[in-house]
């Protein structure tokens, strides 16, 4: 199964670009830890709420287009680098359309990951537009 879904961010693509490639960002709107070493076969690991993903970079296209491998250590329906999580960013109207695509989800992991991802991007979305998401609320009550 695949989730997908787009929203407008009020930044530049270069700016929300960074926010998925540099860990001190990402750990910012997604994680407790990130190891991003982005490049072509480059290691992706977040530590999300003690949720351990860990995967790869796929392709990296600044500040156009970014896909990573994705699965979570210890999960035996969705293990590490099985599933794959496609940014595509789009410069309009003086901030950037973001569309996130996650294909090869077995249907439980997708259910999870339509709850998650919304979440997730919201926080990103306030992030790059030059605001602070604070704390996760997930890390402290996450969802059933």
């Amino acid at each position: 199964m695949a989730y997908s879904t787009s929203l407008f961010v009020e930044a530049a693509p270069d700016d929300l670009f960074d926010c998925l490639v540099v860990p001190e960002l990402m750990v910012r709107w997604m994680g407790e830890r990130a190891l991003l070493q982005a490049e072509k076969g480059g290691r992706f690991e977040v530590d999300i709420n003690g949720v351990l993903i860990r995967g790869e970079f796929v392709e990296v296209e600044r500040p156009k287009r970014l896909v990573v491998s994705w699965g979570q250590l210890g999960n035996h329906a969705l293990p590490p680098g099985t599933s794959r999580v496609t940014f595509e960013l789009v410069a309009e109207g003086g901030g950037t359309m973001l569309t996130l695509t996650h294909d090869g989800l077995p249907e439980a992991e997708a259910k999870k990951h339509a709850i998650g991802w919304p979440h997730f991007l919201g926080r990103l979305a306030v992030l790059a537009g030059g605001g602070d998401p604070g704390r996760d609320p997930f890390a402290d009550s996450p969802p059933p």
